[in-house]
């Protein structure tokens, strides 16, 4: 049993050596919570930009004035 547990350390301590000796970004400080959200004003333009299109797909005049 100590032999399977000597194994793993080993082969975890070979595995992180290679990672960053190969120059990989690794980050061992557990998960991030990023509250900025960069991202996300680009989603909403985006999104606004999708809706004025489809919008604008539609025809303008109420249905029910369209069938008199």
């Amino acid at each position: 049993m100590w032999k399977l547990v000597l194994g793993f350390i080993v082969f975890a301590a070979l595995a992180l050596f290679v990672l960053m000796k190969s120059g990989g970004n690794i980050d061992l400080t557990g998960e991030k919570h990023d509250v900025t959200g960069g991202h996300t004003e680009s989603a909403a333009s985006e999104a606004s930009a999708a809706l004025n299109a489809a919008s604008a797909a539609l025809p303008s005049e109420p249905a029910s004035a369209a069938s008199q």
